[in-house]
């Protein structure tokens, strides 16, 4: 690996030498070290008595607040600057060398400039603070389908949760040799306690900087971010790696990787089968990746409920691990009466961040229950009650928690060699047009469906609501290449899968009827929508043909005990011809938006497509 950092200098005779078998690293390592004049460095071990020396040292800073571990064993309270309170993708940029690389959905920014701009700002930034070297490895250790990497911070919030959504610490340094690869990733949160002339100046609880940048060098797989100590601004195995360098990885090495949970789903036959699936934000994402099914003898277990990353495998099945190690779920609208899965995995050994503290030392959000408690102190630590219009938990408050933790947890979760993925889904948010389940014709047309997903506004702030958003694959924000050429390397993946790809399927839960009210009870009831995808890959039901691909039959599908509205049914699977089209308009104009890169296959799918509804009018 080389590393293309003249302005800097080592900190010591021999930079090659460290607790790293890597001499690269080592050397690494110094040179950041020099860059970043830290007061000491310390090589995390990834141990509990480090995790716990941390979270102690945090509590007495004020930085964490200890939980009442009646209600929430070994867990902590964070409070962010409201300056800093979630991913900030206007800042976010890919830094390849030609912009086309980067597409028309990225910020781009030419590398040696965008990295003469981060030396100014990371020298000295770790000032009187110490560098912490976090080795972690996204995947098991020592699976095949793993890769490694190490980050660089000066935020110990960023540390225990990185020990907590990797495996971090000393085994996966153990695992970097000689001539391993690994992805260089530092992040500083840009609030030196010692100015250039040696002033000092007192910490804050939540240190910051206005100033933000997360910056993608695709070509040498290096991650730079400086200013936000927010979510997956630092940590940086998240999406910065997993999604957005891991893309590019995969590209190169005929693979996958993608924002997909996976479930592994059981028959009442006891077969089991094992699904991807990707949802935009708003989606149902979570409640999917620990649905709780209402039909008898079904089961669904978790995964992974966020990203996959998908190989071909020697028997050309396409296989798949989760490479984190915990979820980082969005509090706000996790219930018992939503997931009640996630709700038991948070028993105690979780960090959750911007939301209520109780007047009995445990946590609160909107939808964690019915009542809201009679006090509280809110997410910036104000007082609040129940008639107080601001939320008492931020939007965007998360909770960070161990895998294992949670209830509906399978066996081979972390199985070094993956699973093989016998089915592909997509969903969108839409009250209209989409049907409620859809089997893709072929892989093609899979890949189509993908591409064209969207979702409707569903707030002001996002735009005039219900207008479409397109986000391909669940992709737009995490993506680390040109999006057309994303699309033209899944059809590459499905030429090499051949007759063993998945089926792929399209899932609708939230279409509406003519009085605005959801035509399909969802949660738990989305298995039924599961019962018929797996029915299908058995060969036990049929498909009838439309412009939207394969649907269901009602025959066909288990609707005992659930009370549909009159019309519902076939509501939920109405295709519009004219409404459809005014839509393959709006598809028309992201494939403009994407370029010339758009496969041809795609543009002959919207062809087929408008042909098909046609014949309809």
């Amino acid at each position: 690996m080389t590393i293309a950092m003249s302005a800097l200098q080592p900190s010591s005779p021999d930079p090659t030498r460290g607790p790293a078998r890597n001499p690269a690293l080592n050397a690494w390592v110094s040179q950041m070290t020099a860059l970043l004049d830290p007061a000491e460095v310390h090589w995390c071990t990834g141990s509990q008595a480090e995790f716990d020396q941390l979270t102690k040292r945090m509590v007495r800073e004020g930085s964490l607040i200890r939980l009442n571990p009646e209600w929430r064993p070994n867990s902590f309270l964070a409070r962010s600057d409201p300056r800093d309170v979630a991913r900030v993708e206007e800042r976010t940029f890919i830094c390849s060398t030609d912009p086309a690389d980067a597409g028309a959905t990225n910020n781009w920014r030419e590398p040696a400039e965008m990295k003469e701009e981060l030396l100014g700002l990371f020298a000295g930034a770790m000032r009187g603070r110490t560098l912490y070297v976090v080795p972690f490895s996204m995947g098991p250790l020592g699976s095949p389908l793993s890769k490694l990497g190490v980050q660089l911070t000066d935020s110990p919030y960023a540390v225990i949760s990185m020990q907590i959504m990797t495996r971090m610490g000393t085994e996966a340094l153990q695992q970097i040799g000689p001539d391993t690869s690994w992805v260089p990733a530092v992040h500083s949160v840009g609030y030196p306690l010692v100015d250039a002339d040696g002033s000092r100046r007192e910490d804050v609880a939540w240190p910051c900087n206005d100033t933000k940048y997360i910056a993608h060098f695709p070509e040498t797989r290096e991650i730079w971010s400086f200013g936000s100590g927010y979510g997956g601004n630092s940590l940086l195995g998240k999406k910065c790696f997993a999604l957005r360098i891991a893309s590019v990885i995969a590209r190169d090495e005929g693979w996958l990787a993608e924002h997909m949970l996976i479930v592994k789903v059981t028959s009442p036959e006891g077969r089991a089968y094992h699904l991807a699936a990707a949802f935009p934000s708003a989606c149902g994402k979570t409640n999917f990746a620990m649905l709780q099914p209402t039909i008898p003898g079904w089961k669904v277990e978790t995964i992974g409920d966020d990203i996959a990353w998908l190989r071909p495998d020697a028997e050309g099945r396409l296989r798949a691990i989760n490479p984190e190690r915990g979820f980082f779920g969005v509090a706000p609208g996790t219930g018992e009466r939503t997931n009640p899965a996630a709700v038991a995995t948070i028993w105690g050994n979780t960090i959750f961040t911007n939301v209520a503290l109780q007047d009995d030392g445990d946590i609160w959000w909107e939808g964690l229950s019915d009542r809201a408690p009679e006090r509280a102190v809110d997410w910036q630590g104000r007082p609040w009650t129940e008639g107080i219009k601001a939320p008492a938990a931020h939007p965007n408050g998360r909770f960070t928690v161990p895998a294992d933790q949670c209830p509906s947890i399978a066996d081979d979760w972390d199985d070094p060699a993956g699973v093989v993925i016998d089915a592909i889904l997509f969903g969108g948010r839409r009250s209209t047009n989409v049907p409620l389940v859809a089997e893709a014709t072929d892989w093609e047309h899979g890949v189509f469906l993908g591409a064209t997903m969207s979702s409707e506004q569903t707030a002001a702030a996002e735009g005039q609501v219900g207008e479409l958003r397109h986000d391909p694959f669940a992709m737009l924000p995490f993506c680390g290449y040109d999006m057309g050429r994303y699309w033209q390397h899944w059809l590459k993946v499905g030429a090499t899968l051949g007759v063993s790809a998945p089926p792929i399927f399209q899932v609708n839960w939230f279409r509406k009827g003519q009085d605005g009210s959801f035509l399909w009870p969802g949660f738990g009831e989305n298995a039924r929508v599961v019962e018929w995808i797996i029915r299908r890959l058995e060969g036990a039901v049929a498909g009838r043909p439309s412009p939207a691909g394969r649907l269901p039959l009602e025959a066909d599908f288990d609707l005992e005990g659930l009370e549909l509205a009159p019309g519902a049914w076939d509501e939920l699977f109405r295709i519009d011809p004219v409404a459809w089209l005014q839509e393959a308009d709006q598809t028309q104009g992201l494939f403009e938006r994407i370029g010339n890169t758009v496969p041809q296959a795609l543009r002959s799918e919207l062809t087929q497509l408008r042909w098909n509804l046609m014949s309809r009018l």
